[in-house]
């Protein structure tokens, strides 16, 4: 199946407003996106589309993602980052 989108465009959807976020999400794809599961690119392809003040509250811990995918999409990136 092809890729929704390339890892290069994906690369640079991870360039966000916030060096916080930059910090994880692009080492992210360097060192684990080519190993997720179609359906976990696409799960992180919809992580993307998210606004920059909800993905730092919960990649920071202050709130919760209230979709399943995504909160487990976050977890993921948190734990590869504290290993």
């Amino acid at each position: 199946m092809a890729e929704l989108y390339s890892k290069s465009r994906t690369k640079w959807a991870c360039r966000r407003g916030m060096l916080e976020l930059d910090v994880l999400l692009g080492p992210f794809v360097d060192e684990a996106y080519d190993a997720l599961s179609e359906a976990d690119k696409l799960v992180f392809q919809r992580l993307l589309a998210v606004e920059d003040p909800d993905l730092f509250a919960w990649f920071m811990g202050h709130e919760t993602c209230p979709d399943a995918e995504l909160n487990a999409m976050v977890k993921l990136i948190l734990d590869r980052v504290r290993v």
